[in-house]
């Protein structure tokens, strides 16, 4: 995890679905997309600046193509922002400003929320790779599995 990123040089990397996503909030589709239904334990993490979003224990299978999951990982690495749009939000990442999905009111209990995320906007990091990316906090969030 690199808390002092470089952003442009970060989304120079991007490719043009990743740079339409997180910069331009644009959709990727469904069902055609890494995570939608990835099973594999782990976080993901923001594309962009590697902050810390979502882990695998909130992913739930929503039926709609895209990775869901019932609450953040870190509610500080997420800001939700009204959208012109009366049934949902925009979600970003708070330090690099990036376009993630949107949030509903419709998700399982006990949250009722579902944050619907682009996994163009996202990077998966492995159980087995926390440690070593430097992520290894989480992996408390993984034991006795």
């Amino acid at each position: 995890m690199n808390k002092d990123f470089n952003k442009e040089e970060k989304l120079n990397s991007l490719t043009k679905l990743q740079y339409n996503v997180t910069q331009h909030g644009e959709d990727e589709r469904p069902f055609a997309n890494a995570y939608w239904d990835n099973e594999e334990e782990g976080i993901y993490v923001d594309i962009v600046s590697g902050e810390p979003l979502f882990s695998s224990q909130d992913k739930y299978d929503a039926g709609t193509g895209w990775p869901s999951f019932t609450k953040p990982l870190e509610d500080n690495n997420v800001v939700l922002k009204r959208k012109g749009l009366l049934f949902g939000m925009e979600v970003r990442s708070r330090n690099a400003d990036s376009f993630l999905g949107d949030v509903f009111k419709d998700g399982p209990q006990p949250t009722g929320m579902r944050f619907c995320m682009n996994s163009a906007a996202m990077e998966f990091i492995p159980k087995a790779d926390l440690e070593k990316r430097g992520y290894g906090a989480y992996l408390a969030l993984f034991s006795d599995k």
